[in-house]
């Protein structure tokens, strides 16, 4: 199976920044954070999860470990924002639609890696549960290729524009999702 533009701009960035990737992942389509981890044969922490959302007028990436979830009261909270929701498939299609691939194609669900600027064009957000792995594992804009790095590198090009604590443990109620 080929793959798009943004895996190729990740592996492009990455090798501009000097940036060794410690493992490369081609697999069967995997579309949550839990088949990813199994195919890698990687615990589910060191995934990164990237959820694109919209924070009012603007579409937002957050990025924290596969085994937490997303807050979504701590986002608003944090942000100032009284709506926060997931983006629809549509949408991240279109707001990720690659012109310089073949096909046009642009993420799915499930293949969203956890880069902003210069890789996707939305403001990046990640939990400090990201900083609790010394690696970490992503989809690379594909549902069949994951790339792993280490977390100190990671951060140091994801391009986040800040760091703070929006996720708890699974086991516990989702807070404020939706509206």
């Amino acid at each position: 199976m080929s793959v798009g533009g943004v895996y190729r701009r990740i592996r492009a960035f990455l090798e501009e920044k000097n940036i060794g990737v410690l493992a490369e992942y081609v697999h069967e389509p995997s579309y949550t954070s839990e088949e990813s981890a199994r195919l890698r044969g990687e615990r589910l922490e060191i995934g990164g999860k990237a959820l694109l959302m919209k924070a009012k007028d603007d579409f937002c990436l957050f990025v924290f470990s596969a085994a937490r979830k997303a807050d979504f009261k701590a986002i608003k909270k944090i942000l100032g924002v009284k709506s926060l929701r997931l983006a629809t498939a549509e949408e991240l299609l279109d707001l990720t639609r690659e012109a310089d691939s073949p096909d046009g194609s642009g993420c799915v669900p499930g293949s969203v890696p956890p880069f902003g600027m210069p890789i996707l064009p939305f403001r990046l957000f990640v939990d400090p549960s990201v900083k609790e792995n010394s690696q970490i594992a992503f989809n690379a804009g594909s549902l069949t290729h994951s790339l792993k790095l280490s977390t100190t590198d990671y951060l140091g090009v994801c391009g986040a524009e800040r760091v703070f604590s929006f996720t708890a443990a699974q086991d516990t109620p989702p807070q404020g999702e939706g509206g």
